[in-house]
């Protein structure tokens, strides 16, 4: 332990040396010291971005000159596939409205055309062009003045199945499951206009139904509801975006299926999920090439095929098909699918678009009297149609390429359009 003597000397040195320092400090000026301003930082905010404009369909009378090519088609191909949308329309009392809004009128309007589309044979163009021309009012629709649209293509999948689960065929289309439950919004809502939900019912409550992923991961395996086996997964997928196929079943026999409901989950195109990833672009997004890059990469088919919530469920077609949602069988090439919140099913629409040539590259102009006959989950909007190509090889080429821009006029009878033309 130290001194008193040296912790005074220790002090004495430390004070020679720090306690003058302070002093010498004191006396000098001080530098003005700058007020402290407070940081400030910019608030942040979220731009305002305009509300989005919703969908209106404006249709503009026209003359049948205006029709790009209407004298070079050969219209009366059409015929058939409009006789079919009329047996449909007599099913309907006078007054009942043809469609979901009043674009089409009520089915008396239909009446007299109809009538005389059954005595016209299809193979006089001429006779049939006529007919059309007689009966009906065409009308450029367009979106909010904006005639410009998409137009896609379908076809009827051909697929290899059975009718029980054994070899390769472990991939099962379901059919329409007892406790889902379909629900029209226009019934409960007024501004609800073709709007629905499906669910099943949990407790007192209708929950969401499973998605794809769940369905696809085993969700309703032991329920009975195994319709066909496929042997290909993407097959599976492929056919539940277009809705309906023919299938090769290992016995030899062939079958129908088609749409019988969806689980209601939103569709969401996957190819736009693999332009989002940057495996594909918007130039090369097709069917072929949304295929070959799942059928190259097996470890992310199922990933990528699931950001698909929507999931269809089939039922067996008798007869002739495939059918739309119309009930009708479709015509090669002279049936579309559109939105049937604002095109009537059974309207004569005049195409001004191009389509895929079959087996080369390149394209032509689509202009051709087509039937709307048919609707689908990716088919949305005033201005938007989907062409049924068939069932071959070659429809599948066309309908997996074509991602194509256009118009559409919609033919109206001479009594709904005299009532639109009140309206305006």
């Amino acid at each position: 332990m130290s001194s008193p003597t040296a912790r005074f000397l220790a002090l004495s040195i430390v004070c020679a040396a720090g306690c003058r320092s302070q002093h010498l400090d004191a006396e000098r000026p001080r530098p003005p010291v700058a007020p402290t301003v407070p940081e400030v930082r910019p608030i942040a905010t979220t731009p305002v971005l305009p509300a989005p404009v919703e969908n209106h369909l404006v249709l503009d009378e026209v003359e049948f000159a205006a029709l790009p090519g209407w004298e070079q088609d050969e219209v009366g191909k059409a015929l058939p596939a409009f006789v079919r949308s009329c047996r449909k329309l007599r099913r309907l009392g006078d007054g009942e409205r043809v469609g979901r809004t009043d674009t089409g009128g009520v089915a008396g309007d239909w009446r007299r055309a109809c009538a005389r589309a059954d005595r016209i044979a299809a193979t006089d163009h001429a006779a049939a062009r006529a007919f059309f021309e007689s009966e009906f009012v065409p009308f450029l629709a367009s979106n909010n003045g904006d005639p410009v649209g998409r137009f896609t293509g379908y076809y009827e999948a051909r697929l290899r199945g059975s009718r029980r689960r054994h070899g390769w065929y472990r991939i099962p289309l379901h059919r329409r499951p007892p406790d889902l439950v379909t629900v029209e919004l226009s019934k409960f809502l007024d501004d609800a206009r073709g709007r629905r939900l499906a669910g099943r019912v949990v407790g007192r409550k209708l929950e969401p139904y499973d998605t794809r992923a769940d369905i696809v991961g085993g969700s309703l395996a032991g329920k009975k509801l195994e319709l066909i086996w496929l042997d290909d997964a993407v097959d599976a997928f492929f056919v539940q975006v277009q809705g309906s196929g023919h299938v090769r079943l290992d016995t030899g026999e062939g079958i129908r299926i088609g749409y019988a409901a969806t689980n209601g989950h939103r569709y969401t195109a996957i190819g736009r999920v693999l332009i989002a990833e940057g495996h594909l672009s918007r130039e090369t997004v097709s069917m072929q090439s949304i295929r070959a890059y799942l059928e190259a990469h097996p470890e992310r088919a199922d990933q990528v095929m699931n950001q698909n919530a929507s999931y269809v469920f089939f039922e067996i077609i008798e007869g002739d098909g495939p059918l739309g949602s119309q009930g009708v069988v479709l015509t090669d090439g002279r049936s579309i699918a559109i939105d049937r919140n604002f095109i009537p099913q059974s309207a004569p629409v005049w195409l001004d678009t191009v389509a895929p040539i079959a087996g080369v590259d390149g394209e032509q102009p689509l202009r051709r009297l087509v039937i709307a006959q048919d609707t689908g989950g990716a088919i949305l909007g005033p201005v938007r149609a989907d062409v049924y190509w068939g069932g071959d090889e070659a429809a599948a080429d066309v309908a997996g390429r074509m991602k194509s821009t256009g118009r559409y006029f919609v033919l109206l009878p001479l009594a709904t359009a005299a009532r639109l033309r009140t309206r305006t």
